[in-house]
């Protein structure tokens, strides 16, 4: 009985949840043996979640019973989302007391129940299918006759239960691995045994070895990962030559950063004869090394991607590998695999070959030294390498054609900056600087584009199974949200939903290059798109306005790298025929590959930004009192968040904000002052003192000492919104076929400027009320009398010398005439009264 016979079973249309015995009766089951055989694949099945029996004892598939089967993403608050497996359906929201004892990673299902006033699904989780969290990483807390461990992934949002019996030699303060030997039931803490003491909190080098233990990234390889890679040769011999293109004569050469060990791209280029250029992208063979299924081949997939926290870097594969034979060192040689694009004078390919080679590289070059060549002119470095400067200028003339040809066909280019954290040998952060972008990383960034999409368009037109680098459209709600944020700075971009091309997105980007609000408008933009994934489908790359883009250039330190060399390998082998059973092979693994390695590629990103976090807030700690500039990146309900030019981020808190009530507007974005009317807004400069600092929670405060001027962006009225068509224009206001008028000159805006501003008037009725204090009483019933054409507003607050009874009884009065004026300006004067 096959597990699949029974699921197309369970899904056709007329299928009705069964018991054992009715599934053997539709089945026709007869024998024992054949019986023994069903009840064995159904709980094969309910064990992995594929199907659900009820509490009747009846067996069915999860989606025809409304359960949603996903992972658990929780907040420390209690409350968490389930993230469905079916990419195209929404992400479930569950309430904290719905939680069933699931933590935070569970696989789970969820039923869902309902949908609140908006468009968020909510739901109740029935059952955990699998638990994501096995061990926890924390700060053992001591409470003599048992212990507490404050798990340092806050969201698990319960701490884990010692008994005195599974200390195994840990102390208060320790940091220790707990694994979980009982889950949460109800309000009952997970109870866990401590396996591994990493040493004291405060320690040096516990801080990122407890992050290294809470991601479970492996520290070092296993012994028959090792020994296959010590039997891998130093170099390559004459018989492994043998079947490659020899490409030892042409001038090639790998740039890299100073400190990079693992050189696995060259580069190299000339001029042909017909006037067009011959680019060569040469990246190492890393899978005539690492042989499929053997164990370096599971390790590395295992481990997915090379991890580089602050002050170490975790490879994917040994660094025997990486270092040595891999490595594309110079003056020796090495097997790659290469793709030659021919490019005419608009660098455009024309014809390409992807092919195995063997090559030896001219130079190791760093991108300070070509940065130096080509920006600064440096005639020492321009003597040493004269044989390759006519290369790189070249190279520099091809890279600026290719920029100009993506920005052109709408390629989104985010220029953020990348901190750089400087640590001494103990782990302390004694510095933080920036990665730069010159023309030199640009060079290797256009080269490696160009030949990831040159074999991603190969295989796509091969029709054969391969794995792709996706970047799907954004959501149409957020990409909405978005245009509508930004009409805040005065900019509009013409399009609805997805319909947004990608280069109206770019052309706002470049807008707004240089100016205040470019942080924020990039930043937002970023997160109203999906994340780019592995995926074995060719669904395009928005991000690059590409239809085609695969990870071809980085087998060394990505395993889906790996598997492009190892399909390219397949391919070239089998002389364009992929046998009938390789094809089904990667047909059936492909998805899985690709799904595990975007994981892993996540789960690497957290990991290296919980590093840069820790180190940042490290730095941050010995500057408590400090006072710095920054510019507000972010604006919530509790508070503005503040970037620093070293981009160290903090938050001020609505409580620190002492000289007004704020309240929060979320489509501006903003806190405005209710007596003041003074705004926090993104994009503001801001002078901020360093108030706290808290590294374990990684959360560092600042408080406000003084606001700088706003910018000139701030959505002033008399601006006209630039409108973004994304066909290269740009246009002033929304008039079609004449020149819009300005907005200052319309007659409401006019009539605007002409009235008097709400201060001269409250200062006009306080002198009113100063020179009433010095009349006599007026008579019951005597009709109070007002200036002809003089407005009175009631306002409750300032000073006056008025005695308390005619204070008050000024007041009513006013309140009573400006009642039949406006309730609302009566309602707030009222409030301000009574605080």
């Amino acid at each position: 009985m096959k597990d699949q016979d029974i699921l197309a079973f369970m899904r056709e249309q007329a299928y009705h949840p069964m018991t054992v015995k009715e599934l053997e009766e539709a089945f026709g089951i007869e024998d024992a043996g054949t019986f023994k055989e069903l009840v064995k694949t159904l709980n094969a099945l309910e064990a992995s979640g594929e199907v659900i029996r009820t509490r009747a004892n009846r067996y069915g598939v999860p989606e025809k019973m409304n359960l949603v089967r996903g992972r658990l993403q929780s907040h420390p608050k209690g409350f968490g989302f389930v993230i469905p497996e079916t990419p195209e359906m929404e992400d479930v929201y569950v309430h904290a007391n719905d939680m069933n004892g699931a933590l935070h990673g569970d696989t789970v299902f969820v039923r869902v129940e309902k949908e609140p006033g908006g468009n968020r699904l909510e739901g109740r989780i029935i059952r955990v299918v699998e638990r994501g969290i096995k061990q926890v990483v924390g700060t053992f807390k001591d409470e003599q006759h048992y212990a507490f461990v404050i798990p340092d992934e806050k969201r698990i949002g319960k701490d884990v239960f010692i008994p005195k019996n599974a200390y195994n030699g840990a102390v208060d303060g320790h940091k220790v691995v707990v694994n979980i030997v009982r889950y949460p039931e109800g309000r009952v803490n997970p109870e866990g045994e401590v396996v591994e003491i990493l040493g004291h909190k405060n320690d040096p080098g516990v801080d990122i070895l407890s992050i290294i233990r809470k991601f479970n990234l492996p520290e070092t390889f296993p012994d028959d990962v090792l020994e296959e890679a010590e039997a891998a040769p130093a170099e390559i011999s004459e018989e492994e030559i043998q079947g490659r293109r020899d490409l030892r004569d042409r001038m090639m050469v790998t740039i890299d950063g100073a400190d990079a060990k693992d050189l696995d791209d060259a580069v190299s280029l000339e001029v042909l004869p017909n006037g067009n250029v011959r680019l060569g992208v040469h990246i190492a063979d890393v899978s005539y090394y690492v042989k499929e299924k053997s164990e370096l081949d599971n390790e590395a997939y295992r481990r997915g991607t090379s991890v580089y926290l602050v002050d170490r870097v975790i490879p994917m594969i040994p660094h025997r590998l990486s270092n040595g034979i891999c490595s594309l060192n110079p003056q020796v040689d090495r097997l790659t695999i290469s793709c030659d694009m021919e490019m005419d004078k608009d660098a455009k390919v024309v014809k390409y070959d992807i092919f195995l080679s063997v090559i030896r590289t001219n130079e190791r070059m760093t991108y300070a030294d070509v940065r130096s060549i080509l920006e600064d002119k440096d005639e020492a470095l321009i003597e040493k390498y004269s044989e390759l400067v006519p290369m790189f200028q070249e190279m520099e003339k091809l890279a600026l054609k290719r920029r100009q040809q993506r920005m052109q066909r709408g390629a989104i280019d985010f220029d953020f900056r990348e901190a750089k954290i400087y640590v001494n040998e103990e782990g302390t952060p004694t510095d933080i600087g920036f990665r730069t972008r010159s023309i030199a990383e640009q060079i290797i960034e256009e080269f490696m584009l160009a030949a990831n999409e040159t074999v991603a368009e190969h295989f796509h037109w091969m029709k054969q199974p391969f794995m792709y680098r996706v970047h799907e459209d954004p959501n149409a709600e957020k990409l909405m949200a978005f245009m509508e944020f930004i009409t805040n700075f005065g900019y509009s971009i013409r399009g609805k939903g997805n319909s947004v091309h990608p280069r109206a997105l770019q052309q706002l980007l470049e807008e707004v290059k240089g100016k205040p609000e470019e942080i924020i408008i990039s930043t937002v933009m970023l997160r109203s798109m999906k994340q780019a994934r592995y995926d074995a489908e060719s669904l395009g790359h928005y991000g690059l306005s590409t239809e085609f883009y695969t990870h071809f250039t980085s087998p060394i330190r990505r395993y889906p790298d790996l598997i492009v060399h190892r399909r390219i390998r397949d391919w070239i082998e089998s002389g364009n025929q992929l046998s009938e059973k390789r094809t089904s092979y990667w047909t059936e693994h492909m998805p899985l590959i690709a799904e595990h390695a975007s994981q892993r590629e996540r789960l690497a990103v957290d990991a290296e930004r919980e590093t840069d976090d820790l180190k940042k807030a490290e730095f941050m700690k010995e500057r408590v009192g400090e006072e710095f500039e920054g510019v507000i990146s972010s604006v919530t309900s509790f508070g503005i968040f503040v970037e620093l030019p070293n981009t160290i981020e903090g938050l001020v808190h609505v409580s620190f904000l002492t000289d007004d009530y704020y309240h929060y507007h979320e489509k501006l974005y903003a806190l405005i002052g209710e007596r003041t009317g003074k705004q926090f807004r993104i994009g503001d400069l801001v002078q901020v003192r360093v108030a706290n600092v808290n590294v374990d929670e990684r959360i560092i405060d600042f408080e406000i000492v003084g606001m700088t001027k706003a910018a000139g962006f701030r959505g002033s009225r008399e601006r006209t919104p630039k409108v973004i068509d994304g066909r290269g224009g740009e246009r002033r206001g929304g008039a079609r076929g004449k020149q819009a008028g300005s907005r200052s000159d319309r007659p409401d805006r006019q009539k605007d400027k002409d009235k008097t501003h709400p201060a001269a008037i409250r200062q006009k009725y306080k002198d009113r009320r100063k020179n009433e204090g010095n009349k006599p009483p007026r008579r019951p019933g005597q009709r109070a009398t007002t200036n002809p054409g003089e407005e009175v507003v009631a306002i409750g607050t300032g000073e006056s010398t008025d005695t308390p009874t005619q204070r008050e009884k000024g007041f009513w009065e006013d309140l009573v005439r400006s009642k039949k004026k406006s309730r609302k300006n009566v309602a707030s004067s009222v409030k301000r009264k009574r605080r």
